[in-house]
């Protein structure tokens, strides 16, 4: 927000501004307060800009000068109050929805907005996912002739990539008569998080040949993309850039780097930026023990699970689930056991969640403890979701105990009745038992649903112009 011009500061200003730079508890705020409203010196700009920033750590307090400020003593207040206003609203995480009641009622007091209004409003109304509302004020920009302002354009197109509308944000964009490194960054993060992982990397490319130098935020939105596409060569890329350009692996952009790695089948890469950065979180030992469950390392994910444990940092849901699945993976029953144990007796200060539960069925089942598995089902505080009837299903059938498959086949089709996926596997269970009445009877349901076996497809990364190929069958 730009400065305005301080009016002359009289002995009385200087010493108000004395006061509330040095206040340091609530109570003294208030009594400050009370003296400005008696004497009336919330009209001074200064003087509220300054009362505004020391308020900021209380929305109580900032509600109660936000309601004086619109009340019959100031029917309008100072543009640049309400933009301090709106500013300290928009970081507040329980006040998100504030900001918006001050703009309405800057309009209901005729105080016209400027460009300083609406990056900070369009924060708030992104982090509270208002779509309907930035459209409106999308159309107040229009409206009043901010649109050419970049921070203006790039905080629409952060309030459309967030609501995850990210067409509108496209548009946004494609409009845009000078894009910054933020605009670039922005849509990218858009298209990643919608799941359209391909386009987030067509536009990451398109800023290469436009001559924009990508920062830490665009690459650690690129590597996901990557990561979710298996785009290795994108992201290897991208790691020698940073190499190139002598950047230092933060935690954010390491960690981000790992799970790229990790999910592109290359962990030993990924180990080795984890070995080369000076800074890391519980976030980075969780992307390196997802690594090694992906590339069924499980006795080496439960080394670094361990060793994560003896460096101090605190195992979260994410890192329980990890190495559930790397033991899961590689057969490592009694260590799953132990870890599962152990998180229920309530070592790592959490319940399991159906997460964890799903693990735990999925490495009985694998092991064939199939009455173990159905028992931990029926004890879980949750209800069963696809995932733990589908390890049921797969489990009784590669165990030979069809009856326990054919009940986890019939509850998937009761959570999903029109994924024809579920009713080929029953039907094709009942063929190999030679109940062919039942055979007709799955076949039948899935005609009149209207269901058709999906076509099964893969992908591969080609070089040298690094092209993803989908081939279906």
């Amino acid at each position: 927000m730009a400065p305005v011009p301080l009016p002359h500061l009289n002995n009385t200003t200087t010493r108000i501004l004395s006061l509330l730079n040095t206040s340091t508890s609530l109570p003294h705020l208030r009594q400050i307060q009370a003296q400005l409203i008696l004497h009336n010196l919330l009209n001074d700009t200064t003087i509220a800009h300054h009362v505004i920033i020391n308020a900021s750590h209380s929305p109580l307090l900032l509600n109660d000068i936000a309601h004086i400020l619109f009340s019959t003593q100031l029917r309008r207040p100072h543009v640049f109050t309400c933009n301090s206003l709106i500013r300290a609203f928009s970081h507040s995480q329980a006040c998100h929805h504030i900001p918006l009641s001050i703009y309405i009622r800057m309009q209901k007091t005729n105080v016209l907005p400027n460009n300083y209004t609406f990056p900070f409003l369009l924060k708030s109304l992104s982090d509270s996912r208002e779509l309907k509302h930035a459209q409106c004020v999308h159309t107040h920009v229009v409206k009043l002739g901010h649109l050419g302002d970049i921070y203006v354009r790039n905080s629409l197109l952060d309030v459309y990539a967030s609501c995850g509308h990210v067409g509108s944000c496209r548009k946004v964009f494609d409009e845009m008569p000078y894009r910054d490194v933020v605009s670039w960054t922005v849509l990218i993060m858009g298209y990643r998080n919608c799941g359209r992982y391909e386009d987030a990397l067509v536009v990451f490319e398109r800023m290469q040949y436009a001559g924009v130098v990508p920062n830490r935020v665009t690459m650690v939105n690129a590597l996901a993309a990557c990561a979710n596409s298996g785009a290795l060569e994108m992201g290897v890329w991208i790691h020698d850039f940073v190499r190139r350009e002598g950047l230092e692996l933060d935690v954010r952009l390491g960690t981000s780097l790992i799970d790229m790695y990790g999910k592109c089948g290359r962990i030993e890469e990924g180990l080795a930026v984890f070995r080369s950065m000076k800074e890391r979180n519980s976030f980075t030992w969780n992307a390196v023990i997802q690594g090694l469950a992906l590339a069924k390392s499980g006795k080496e994910a439960v080394w670094w699970f361990n060793r994560m444990e003896q460096e101090g940092f605190r195992a979260d849901e994410v890192t329980l689930v990890a190495v559930l699945c790397a033991c899961s993976h590689s057969g490592i029953v009694d260590v799953g056991r132990q870890i599962f144990d152990a998180l229920v007796d309530g070592k790592y200060g959490f319940s399991p969640s159906v997460k964890h539960y799903a693990c735990m069925v999925d490495i009985l089942t694998r092991a064939g403890c199939l009455e173990e598995a159905f028992k931990c089902v029926k004890v879980m505080p949750h209800e069963p979701t696809k995932t733990i009837w589908g390890s049921l299903l797969a489990g009784g059938r590669a165990h030979g105990n069809l009856d326990l498959s054919e009940f986890a086949a019939w509850k998937l089709i009761e959570l999903e009745p029109e994924n024809a996926a579920y009713h080929v596997m029953l039907s094709n269970m009942y063929a190999e038992m030679g109940r062919w009445d039942d055979v007709e009877k799955v076949r039948g349901m899935m005609k009149d649903r209207g269901l058709k076996k999906d076509l099964g497809c893969s992908s591969v990364e080609l070089e040298p112009n690094e092209s993803v190929y989908q081939f279906v069958a």
